[in-house]
């Protein structure tokens, strides 16, 4: 045997040593089901079944409508999204259990009565929330791919797995946050944002107009040319989307994606965002909070979707139900034929939308890809309107990059 023969064979046996080291086996798996933009998982809440989203950017343990009687409330937790903070009642959790794997409730944050909307903003039944904290104290797997969460021995280490950099990459969890998972994103120019893994973010990634002008993404005096809205557990909020291109989210190269933009300033000096469901499900995820570390395995050998198309209409149920018309992004396909704000929405595409619709679900009617055509019913001042509208890609682009 040659040099370089027995230069091979020592390649190949240390491979297959990489191999086996970021080989682990779970010691117990619980299925959920995947919405369109969400993860739903099936629990036991001090003894009371529920279904809950699950949601790594929300660092509470639970949370479920008043209709659920988890006990008398406790105490109040203020609570804080994208954009502001407001308060909620508690209850004292006194068991937890995920299929056949027992949650220690010992030292986790009480549970919060809250919204009672999730079924139908995630189309499948859903009582409220599961935060991180739940599996905070476990290695735990999230698997896109198998639908499933996957529960490890405390001896499997990942942070002496071996990454590859293009399928697998290994994550270190930044010094700040004490309940989520904030990590390095990274811009073309080398500026550092420090963003979440947030598995209830629907969007693609959000940050904020300040954090943009911060690391040369967007100029101060610089308007966007469309502009939305996004809604958030505070409330709906200005927004827009932006395509950025040539980014590196955890460590992982993207060559495009669009994200999503709040139109104020963070409401945290920490983090600057979340990146979200549109990234992660690319991924199968494992979390090792103690040791601060995050495996992910890109098996859909994608970082992000295809590009999607809209006419520019923002639409959902009103204080009565009747779906309207939330909001026209300027410019846009609907703009130009005059569609306005308040007008009812009766279908998209032949689809009848009635009454109590989520944004969520006119969204994904109104989404399809750029250049496709999509049919609206409309009605005002008791006017029937029909229309053909083309779906565009209502995003902005950077104004500088550095």
């Amino acid at each position: 045997m040659d040099v370089k023969s027995i230069g091979n064979d020592m390649h190949l046996i240390t491979a297959l040593i990489f191999a086996t080291a970021n080989q682990a086996v779970p010691s117990s798996t619980v299925p959920f089901r995947l919405a369109e933009d969400a993860i739903i998982v099936d629990a036991v809440v001090n003894s009371r079944p529920v279904s809950l989203m699950f949601d790594t950017g929300f660092g509470a343990s639970v949370e479920v409508s008043d209709a659920i009687a988890l006990g008398k409330p406790t105490g109040t937790m203020t609570l804080q999204d994208f954009v502001g903070t407001f308060q909620a009642p508690t209850v004292k959790i006194n068991n937890l259990k995920l299929g056949t794997q027992t949650i220690d409730t010992k030292d986790m944050p009480e549970a919060i009565i809250g919204r009672d909307d999730m079924t139908e903003s995630y189309g499948m039944h859903c009582d409220g929330i599961m935060g991180f904290s739940v599996i905070k104290n476990n290695v735990t797997g999230i698997s896109y791919e198998k639908s499933r969460f996957e529960f490890y021995p405390k001896t499997v280490d990942i942070s002496k797995w071996v990454p590859d950099n293009k399928r697998t990459f290994l994550c270190k969890l930044l010094p700040t946050g004490h309940s989520s998972l904030e990590m390095a994103v990274e811009t073309p120019g080398g500026k550092k944002m420090v963003l979440a893994l947030d598995t209830g973010n629907a969007f693609y990634a959000t940050t904020h107009r300040d954090v943009l002008e911060r690391v040369g993404l967007w100029k101060a005096d610089d308007q966007p040319k469309f502009v939305k809205q996004s809604f958030v557990a505070s409330g709906p909020v200005d927004s827009w989307d932006l395509r950025l291109k040539d980014m590196k989210i955890f460590g992982v190269p993207v060559p495009a994606g669009v994200w999503n933009i709040i139109d104020l300033p963070s409401s945290s000096a920490e983090g600057d965002g979340t990146v979200g469901f549109g990234f992660l499900h690319n991924f199968n995820i494992i979390v090792d909070y103690e040791r601060r570390r995050v495996w992910l395995e890109n098996y859909t050998g994608r970082a992000a979707d295809p590009e999607l198309g809209e006419p520019g209409i923002i639409g959902g149920s009103d204080s009565r139900g009747n779906t309207r018309v939330l909001n026209v992004a300027p410019g846009s396909p609907a703009d130009k034929v005059g569609i306005k704000r308040g007008d009812t929405l009766l279908s998209v595409d032949g689809t009848d939308l009635g009454t109590h619709v989520t944004y969520r679900q006119v969204r994904k009617l109104m989404q399809g890809s750029v250049g496709s055509k999509v049919s609206l019913a409309i009605s005002r001042e008791g006017m029937l309107r029909r229309y053909e509208l083309e779906r565009v890609g209502l995003f902005n682009e950077p104004a500088t990059a550095n």
